[in-house]
């Protein structure tokens, strides 16, 4: 799935994004934005657990709160914060595919 429709689906599972012309100086993007990720995750009550060990680096996991079992996962690479952020966009986007199923 491209950026593109992560945000998008991101986006729905909040009832649309959160950003006016008037009221913000950049367009909402919680993949690049981590306040926009913090928020996205608050809204949509998303847990956030960061892992660190010496075998498998650092990942981010994040869940609905109480539902483990739609845990996702993504692997750090090089930076972690940007790895936090798409786990938080890509848990909301289930959350808007699941909405519409």
């Amino acid at each position: 799935m491209s950026d593109r429709e992560l945000l998008e689906l991101a986006a729905k599972a909040i009832n649309g994004g959160c950003w006016h012309p008037l009221t913000h100086s950049k367009p909402w993007n919680p993949l690049e934005d981590d306040g926009d990720a913090l928020r996205l995750a608050v809204q949509l009550n998303i847990r956030l657990t960061i892992f660190d060990n010496t075998v498998v680096k650092s990942r981010a996991a994040v869940w609905r709160d109480g539902n483990a079992d739609c845990a996702l996962w993504e692997p750090e690479g090089n930076d972690p914060l940007a790895a936090t952020r798409r786990a938080i966009v890509r848990a909301a986007s289930e959350i808007a595919k699941a909405r519409e199923a």
